[in-house]
């Protein structure tokens, strides 16, 4: 029995050697370093900074203030800088002071970091997953070269609702589509193992979550939906960047269930940690945990310690967990476990990223000289951005014929930042190719302004000058509308008179869309259509070039126009790659993944909505006692999916290796798809399923899997798409994922309006 105590702590010191053993070279490293951080030094790792001037909420820092904190070891992390001096000169400091522990430098590396590609919205009307992340991989590569290793994209966010500005940020309307597309860019910045080459960056999927969903489309807003709902229409692509092994998430800025995104614990802990088994850390968007306390939750110190405690780990821009977090642990508001569990997280990613081994590793003078904004990637620019351009309507006006005299007219013509578009911080914007340089390389072309922006002066001023005017009052600005629009139309009419072709650039400037650009009414402005009018009433074929970030109310503009092609905000070599699908030199392949509405009054729309008790088909006009409007139809004027080409396709009825599938069973759909035409095409051939019976309702159609493929003229392809339990599931109302018994509608067309069906049984 006396020997009992011996053997014990034999067992204790063995289990402990065990324990400490299994743990892995990091776990070791960070315990070692956490051991030796005071409390303050771990709070500073939570705090998160914009580099001086950088513009990211009314809250900007300066150099000073910045400098004071590394020194003080009170700064995990710096952002919105692409100055490799002076984020070297940064973390010098903070490798000597506090524990030595070095920065981690994050950046608004949205569509391209110098190399500018379409914006995200654009991006998806590609379709084609290889492409897109291969334009994260050069912005990656771009960004990593001048020291940055950390990147706030992709934003996945779901948006139904084409009045919100930041629709132009995200992948559009289909949450399958968006998961698809999350993937593609968390494996283009990351790579596809958990080891970060030095040309690699940490992705930050944003905003989670649920901002798309903010009401009547105002930024900001709050969102108002049900789990079921939230899980089924929004939470994908959260869920598939997570899958593909995303190193962060930052929060957003609206509340869900009465409680604000950044402190919502059933969002950050519930869901993305314990059921999805997110591993990395959570940094709040600009200022959020300030803006916490205008939602009525409580002041600055009381909101930092429940986000903290809710799974937020990071705070950017607000201050609050550096300056209330000791005062709330003495206060027994959280505990020290809560600062070191978010503490651990931070110093995971900087570990993972190879900073502890060399702070400076993502400096390289070399790479910025060899890989950033060469000719290649502006050449790769020009091909991605030939392949993002949806065109709408055609009655054979294009291709143009290269010799043609061309009259080029319109606002947003010789405007190099609309080609940039939202979130372009590249210090070459204005060496954007606009659409005038790239068709007047092409063929003779005469140019007019051709009309104002917006009629209305005070807002034509407030998207052009808005910055400016908030964040530097002193600096010259341009009055607007110097010149009379009855003027400026007149010119385009004569330049109209004397052209085989008019080409009219209209739309948005990147003003009027992205982050803080919310628009009621999202028709083009009068003046822009007064243009249009006039150059149509010359009996010339008029072609419009359609520049925005967001789906526009085009009602008007249809009639007018012989041809639409949407272009988006294309990048930096825009204007090449509009004239290249302009005269023909390449064939249109774009699809919408966003509805275009007939009207304002239609939103939100979206493809994928539910039925009603008292349905009515999208195409038929009013009849009393069903779910319609007196005025207009239920339909979009372009639906999801939609796109033309320059050639024709035609698709055979679909067949199905089975008419019944088993659960654990699969089954094949087949169809196909023709190339009727007289030019070589790629045609995106997209596959939805309709639940007949289901225990929730479901949606009308619900996009499943998609093929995007390369068809010679005259040639046929067969495509193929595998049917299983995942491809039928959804979360039923006890939020579970689950195929249920019953009948399916299998749908497959080239568009989500223009489907083919057949039914297969699940029993």
């Amino acid at each position: 029995m006396k020997h009992i105590p011996h053997i014990f702590l034999c067992l204790i010191l063995l289990l402990a050697f065990s324990a400490c053993t299994s743990k892995s070279p990091m776990d070791r490293y960070i315990d070692d370093l956490m051991s030796r951080m005071t409390l303050e030094q771990k709070i500073g790792q939570l705090n998160l900074h914009s580099a001086p001037g950088f513009i990211s909420a009314e809250r900007v820092m300066d150099n000073d203030e910045n400098a004071k904190l590394l020194r003080e070891g009170l700064l995990g992390g710096i952002y919105g800088s692409s100055n490799p001096a002076l984020m070297r000169q940064y973390q010098d400091i903070a490798l000597q002071s506090g524990a030595g522990i070095p920065l981690i430098f994050g950046m608004d590396v949205i569509h391209g970091h110098q190399t500018v590609f379409p914006i995200p919205l654009g991006l998806a009307t590609s379709w084609n997953m290889e492409l897109i992340e291969k334009t994260a991989r050069v912005a990656a590569r771009e960004a990593t070269a001048c020291g940055i290793n950390w990147v706030f994209s992709p934003m996945v966010d779901i948006c139904r609702d084409a009045r919100w500005g930041r629709i132009a940020e995200g992948a559009g309307e289909d949450p399958y589509l968006g998961g698809e597309i999350a993937k593609a860019m968390v494996y283009g910045y990351q790579g596809r193992d958990e080891v970060f080459d030095v040309d690699e960056v940490m992705a930050c999927v944003k905003h989670y979550a649920l901002y798309g969903g903010a009401e009547a489309g105002r930024d900001y807003n709050s969102v108002f939906l049900s789990r079921q709902e939230a899980m089924n229409g929004y939470m994908n692509p959260y869920k598939a960047a997570c899958e593909a092994g995303a190193g962060s998430y930052m929060s957003s800025f609206n509340e869900f269930e009465g409680i604000p995104a950044s402190m919502n614990e059933w969002l950050m802990d519930d869901v993305l940690r314990k059921g999805w088994g997110f591993d990395g850390f959570i940094v709040s968007d600009a200022t959020a945990i300030l803006e916490e306390t205008a939602h009525g939750i409580g002041d600055l110190q009381e909101v930092s310690a429940r986000s903290l405690q809710a799974g937020l780990d990071m705070d950017m821009n607000s201050d609050g967990y550096v300056g209330t977090l000791k005062k709330s642990l003495e206060e027994g508001r959280i505990t020290k476990a809560d600062i070191d569990r978010a503490c651990r997280r931070i110093l995971e990613a900087k570990y993972r990223l190879g900073l502890f081994d060399n702070p400076y590793r993502y400096f390289s003078e070399e790479r910025y000289a060899s890989e950033v904004f060469t000719l290649e990637n502006r050449s790769f620019a020009r091909k991605v951005a030939q392949e993002c351009q949806v065109l709408l309507k055609n009655d054979g006006t294009l291709p143009l014929r290269k010799g043609a005299k061309i009259a080029v007219v319109g606002p947003l013509a010789k405007d190099a930042a609309a080609m940039a578009g939202t979130w372009a911080t590249s210090s070459h914007n204005d060496e954007s190719v606009t659409l005038w340089q790239g068709i007047s390389e092409v063929t003779p072309a005469s140019y007019a302004e051709g009309s104002w922006l917006y009629g209305d002066a005070a807002i034509e001023d407030a998207v052009r000058y808005g910055l400016i005017r908030m964040f530097a009052p002193g600096v010259p600005i341009p009055p607007v509308h110097e010149r009379p629009q009855k003027l400026l139309v007149a010119e385009a009419v004569m330049k109209a008179i004397t052209a085989d072709v008019v080409v009219a650039c209209v739309g948005e400037i990147a003003g009027m869309n992205g982050e803080g650009a919310s628009r009621s009414d999202i028709t083009i402005p009068d003046s822009q259509i007064e243009l249009l009018k006039a150059v149509k009433a010359t009996g010339k074929p008029l072609v419009v070039v359609l520049v925005t970030g967001r789906p526009l109310v085009l009602t008007d503009i249809e009639p007018l126009a012989d041809a639409i092609l949407t272009v988006w905000s294309p990048g930096i070599e825009g204007g090449h790659a509009v004239a290249d699908v302009l005269f023909g030199d390449a064939n249109p392949s774009a699809k919408l993944t966003t509805s275009f509405p007939r009207s304002v009054g239609q939103l939100p729309l979206y493809y994928n909505h539910k039925n009603t008790g008292r349905p009515h088909p999208d195409d038929v006009p009013y009849r009393k006692f069903t779910s319609c409007y007196i005025d207009e139809l239920n339909g979009p004027l372009y639906p999801f999916g939609y796109g033309l080409s320059y050639t024709t396709f035609s698709y055979s009825d679909v067949s199905l290796s089975a008419d019944e599938m088993p659960h654990g069973g699969h089954v094949t759909a087949s169809v196909t798809v023709t190339n009727t035409g007289y030019r070589d095409g790629m045609e995106t051939v997209q596959l939805y399923i309709h639940a007949i019976h289901s225990t929730s309702t479901r949606p009308v159609k619900e996009l499943k899997g998609f093929r995007k493929v390369f068809i010679p003229a005259g040639q046929s392809v067969s495509v193929d798409f595998q049917l299983d339990e995942e491809t039928l599931s959804y979360y039923n109302h006890e939020l579970q994922w689950a195929c249920e018994n019953g009948d399916y509608e299998i749908l497959i067309g080239p568009d989500s309006r223009d489907t083919q069906m057949v039914r297969i049984s699940v029993q």
